[in-house]
């Protein structure tokens, strides 16, 4: 038995199928340019591919941004774990520690999730050199778990709000403290949160270029800093910054590809719904 697909829906497929080929294209044209040879780059053949592949783009490009991709590693590895964790212990205050003005103090605490990077950029390097880890990645890393510390704990605190008072109540009568009761009860039960609020701050983190180029020296820059020197100047070798592109955003892709679906099932368990 044959199924028709009606006009509108057939109209629709199409649509769709059009906008991914448009999404698609400057991805063709990175890794593209990336397999050529320096020579073979031109205006007139940009969009053919290239009849011999040219693989060392990629060792070049490394050589270049090795050192960016071990500081971003380091930068975006210990941030999200210190954000997710402080995050999650906020989120279990605000959801089942409640105290007077609790709600209103959550509610200033959220101010931080639309404070734009520029605003506090000055006061921030301010703040950093007095503390003298102004150019370093320590630095670097205090300001990033400091600004997601509002998202992580929103996540946490609407994600937790789902577990049952009376658990909590249990465990209190039974001689259970504060810190027993999250490592024992609220952690384990953390899973689909911690997926969530560490996806989240891995992409911001990972992608973040102001604060990257602003607050650290060249000896601490981040890939997406590495990646713009890279491309930088008069005359440029096209295939190295579309290979050193490709390995700048390989990480990101390759977590939404294995922990995608785990993404999702964390949003739908309500890990960020009110």
């Amino acid at each position: 038995m044959k199924t028709q697909i009606s006009p509108g829906r057939l109209i629709l497929y199409s649509l769709l199928i059009l906008m991914v080929i448009v999404y698609l294209i400057p991805v063709y044209m990175t890794i593209i340019t990336a397999l050529k040879f320096p020579e073979d780059i031109n205006l007139l053949t940009s969009w053919d591919f290239p009849d011999r592949i040219n693989w060392g783009s990629f060792s070049q490009a490394y050589d270049k941004l090795g050192p960016n991709l071990t500081n971003s590693i380091i930068l975006t590895i210990t941030a999200t774990i210190l954000s997710t964790l402080l995050g999650s212990l906020n989120g279990y205050v605000f959801s089942k520690w409640k105290f007077r003005g609790s709600e209103t103090i959550f509610t200033l605490f959220l101010f931080g999730m639309f404070i734009p990077y520029q605003i506090i950029l000055i006061p921030l390097f301010q703040v950093l050199r007095a503390l003298n880890i102004y150019g370093g990645l320590p630095g670097l890393i205090l300001a990033h778990v400091v600004y997601g510390i509002p998202i992580t704990s929103l996540i946490f605190r609407n994600f937790y709000a789902q577990i049952p008072t009376g658990l909590i109540k249990s465990a209190q009568l039974d001689g259970a403290g504060f810190f027993r009761i999250y490592c024992r009860i609220v952690f384990p039960l953390s899973a689909p949160g911690f997926v969530v609020a560490s996806i989240w701050q891995f992409t911001q983190i990972w992608n973040e270029f102001l604060w990257g180029i602003c607050l650290t020296r060249h000896t601490s820059n981040p890939i997406t800093v590495g990646l713009a020197q890279l491309a930088g100047g008069q005359a440029v070798n096209w295939n190295m910054p579309m290979a050193g592109s490709i390995m700048a955003g390989l990480p990101v892709v390759l977590v939404y590809i294995f922990l995608g679906k785990y993404f999702i099932r964390g949003l739908l368990e309500g890990a960020i719904k009110e």
